[in-house]
């Protein structure tokens, strides 16, 4: 069975480069612009069974902690591992994120889609962050670290 990844972004060029990424690398992927109400998107989420959201904060309908929030404050929703992708940069919203259980916590000003797609396959093939960011040391790249 295939990981179910569901990504939230209003940028369509990140969403649909991300979800052409993730369908041919072999994930089940959902997606959306936020452009439904909260409720019609965490009923989405729930029913598509996602292992993995990608979610951007800042969105124009909806409040992206707000989703983190309901999604974890439901038994069938709180084991979703959630990725952020984000330009909110300011400590309190990845504090506020934190304190929620955002999973993981990317800027987008930090680094582009491509290397944003390479960690979260390395998240979602198993690795940790840790290890994550020994091999970039190996392999020569600058660690972003989250």
């Amino acid at each position: 069975m295939s990981k179910k990844i569901f990504i939230i972004e209003d940028d369509e060029s990140i969403l649909y480069g991300l979800q052409d990424r993730f369908t041919s690398d072999g994930y089940d992927v959902d997606i959306s612009t936020s452009e439904e109400d909260i409720d019609e998107l965490v009923k989405r989420i729930k029913a598509f069974r996602a292992n993995y959201l990608i979610l951007d904060l800042l969105l124009p309908k909806v409040d992206g902690l707000e989703i983190v929030k309901r999604l974890r404050g439901d038994d069938e929703s709180s084991d979703i591992e959630v990725l952020i992708f984000t330009d909110l940069s300011d400590e309190d919203g990845k504090a506020r994120s934190v304190g929620l259980g955002v999973n993981h916590y990317f800027l987008k000003s930090e680094m582009d889609v491509n290397e944003f797609a390479d960690r979260a396959e390395d998240i979602m093939d198993g690795q940790s962050e840790d290890e994550v960011e020994r091999i970039q040391e190996d392999e020569g790249e600058d660690v972003v670290l989250n």
